[in-house]
């Protein structure tokens, strides 16, 4: 699916779920690191209200939901992952 580069195309979402620990943080700052690697435009949004993550079906973070699927659970993803993710590998 391709993704919005520079005003163009669709833009894709990805969410970080997590109540602010330092692997939720680490994960949310490895995810824009990838993102702007990318020059893929992209919606990060940071979740860490635990109802909103409950309603993923989550019950360990971090964890990441693209376009609406969880994509990780439990670990921090590796920017090839996300790269995967994002249609570039």
């Amino acid at each position: 699916m391709p993704y919005r580069q520079q005003g163009k195309g669709i833009v894709m979402e990805i969410k970080v779920l997590g109540p602010g620990c330092p692997k939720c943080t680490q994960t949310e700052n490895i995810i824009k690191e990838a993102v702007k690697e990318t020059g893929v435009e992209i919606s990060i949004e940071k979740i860490s209200d635990i109802m909103q993550i409950a309603e993923y079906g989550v019950m360990m973070t971090p964890a990441v939901v693209v376009d609406g699927e969880v994509k990780c659970v439990g670990k921090i993803p590796s920017k090839e992952d996300i790269r995967s993710w994002i249609g570039l590998e």
